[in-house]
């Protein structure tokens, strides 16, 4: 049969091939709408393929945040994606499970038995640590006002080695920064220094167990107990806020005797990343309080416009519950055992890259043993201060390790780091080993950078 095309009938994009269709050869808009709509396929093959010139996931090693977890929980997240997890009334089942993640991670914490636990989800640990901090200053206030003394200059003690969201928080709510510096033979913070700042307008010292810069922990116990005697002798209450953004989902599993949670009593408040070892997807934070009264009640904002009475405090009002949902998951899916389990892994393979760097002659990591996964580590001898060119050299094979400056006064070192993940197994290290070494020759000889060659046919 004969089929003759007709005079009105013109090229119908949405049935062409993905990539034969005009819309591949057409000049699009990025920063300004335009004005026709595009075949979905089209749009996402555009977007799916700009977003292949970004880097695997799975080899940044820059990276604290999770990009794996298993397909049941992916189900869950695409399950709940549509859920928005400040409509208590309408969700209710999710704002219990929120609630029960916020105890069982006060059990693991070591909340007393007899508090009237108070906690929140965020969309990350910066959220929580201003959230923190705010509730500290605000109770620092109102125990000012009460004493008819004046609240007019807070200051917040704490060590060069603490995430920029610590100087955010000081910047945003008119906070005066009282900042211990690093020294070149200590990279945490420095327990005596940090009392000899507190003084009656503190409202908090700040300490991080796993710091973004080398993965070590500050000794907090030492702190609570500094702490503790200064508010015995002035009659004081500063406490204590514990930035657990790395580390508070390691050390229960993993050194459970280490004293750095409400075991101590200075501590009123810690904040934890689900999203880092709490092996979540981003984005989900924790912030938890040692007592109820430790959050003033003028801070907590009650509405009723949702359908029914609820109790916010956060930042954001809105945030998607699927991540909640996905921590609650892995809570209960590993329990202490997997999580524990999970944790070794990590940290055994941490302590095989550090004990191999160590053996070496090129790199020196900053501990030999670490006691999180996380390995920092620097150029030994002439080649000190290079960091930056052996980090550029590893993104040809695909890695990515930043490489970075310490904080004052330990600013003239340079360090590299490896975060090892639950996703990053040994065999990954031996290969990233492998060319650590190709790119330290690359310093001792330019003329031995990789060279491409045709194939032999």
């Amino acid at each position: 049969m004969l089929t003759r095309r007709r005079h009105s009938q013109t090229r119908d994009d949405s049935l062409s091939a993905t990539y034969g269709n005009r819309f591949f050869t057409k000049d699009l808009k990025t920063f300004r709408m335009g004005e026709d709509s595009l075949p979905p396929a089209s749009v996402y093959q555009i977007i799916h393929d700009e977003l292949e010139l970004d880097g695997n996931p799975s080899l940044n090693l820059a990276s604290f945040v999770t990009t794996w977890m298993e397909p049941e929980a992916e189900q869950l997240i695409r399950e709940n994606l549509r859920k928005n997890l400040v409509d208590q009334s309408e969700y209710p089942r999710t704002g219990e499970i929120q609630h029960r993640v916020i105890h069982m991670l006060a059990d693991l914490f070591h909340a007393p038995d007899d508090a009237d636990i108070a906690g929140t989800s965020t969309i990350g640990s910066s959220e929580a640590i201003l959230l923190g901090l705010l509730a500290h200053k605000k109770s620092w206030q109102n125990r000012r006002k009460t004493a008819g003394k004046p609240a007019d200059r807070p200051n917040l003690v704490l060590g060069g080695e603490v995430h920029v969201v610590w100087d955010k928080f000081a910047r945003y709510f008119d906070v005066e920064l009282r900042t211990v510096p690093l020294s070149p033979a200590r990279f945490t913070l420095d327990v005596q220094e940090a009392v000899r700042r507190i003084d009656e307008n503190t409202i908090a010292v700040g300490a991080v167990v796993g710091t973004t810069f080398t993965g070590q922990i500050d000794p907090v116990e030492e702190l609570n107990e500094a702490v503790e005697k200064k508010n015995r002798e002035q009659g004081w209450r500063v406490p204590i806020h514990v930035d657990g953004a790395s580390g508070g989902l390691i050390l229960p599993f993993l050194e459970p005797e280490r004293r750095w949670d409400f075991r101590l009593s200075a501590v009123r408040s810690i904040n934890v990343s689900g999203h880092k070892f709490g092996l979540v997807y981003p984005g989900v934070g924790w912030l938890l309080f040692r007592d109820r009264k430790d959050l003033p009640d003028d801070l907590v904002f009650r509405v009723n416009y949702l359908g029914a009475e609820e109790e916010t405090y956060t930042l954001n009002f809105s945030s998607n519950a699927a991540f909640v949902i996905a921590q609650y998951y892995n809570l209960l899916r590993l329990g202490k055992k997997g999580y524990r389990s999970i944790m070794e892994n990590c940290r055994d393979n941490a302590r095989f890259l550090a004990k191999e760097l160590a053996a070496g002659k090129t790199f020196e990591p900053v501990e030999k043993k670490p006691l999180l996964p996380i390995v920092a580590f620097r150029l030994r001898g002439k080649h000190a201060g290079r960091e930056p060119e052996i980090a550029s050299e590893l993104r040809k094979y695909g890695w990515i390790v930043p490489a970075y400056t310490l904080p004052p006064d330990a600013e003239n070192i340079t360090l590299l780091r490896v975060v090892v993940r639950e996703n990053v197994s040994r065999q990954m290290l031996v290969e990233l080993l492998a060319h650590l070494d190709r790119c330290a020759g690359i310093l001792e000889n330019p003329a031995t950078k990789r060279k491409t060659h045709p194939p032999l046919c």
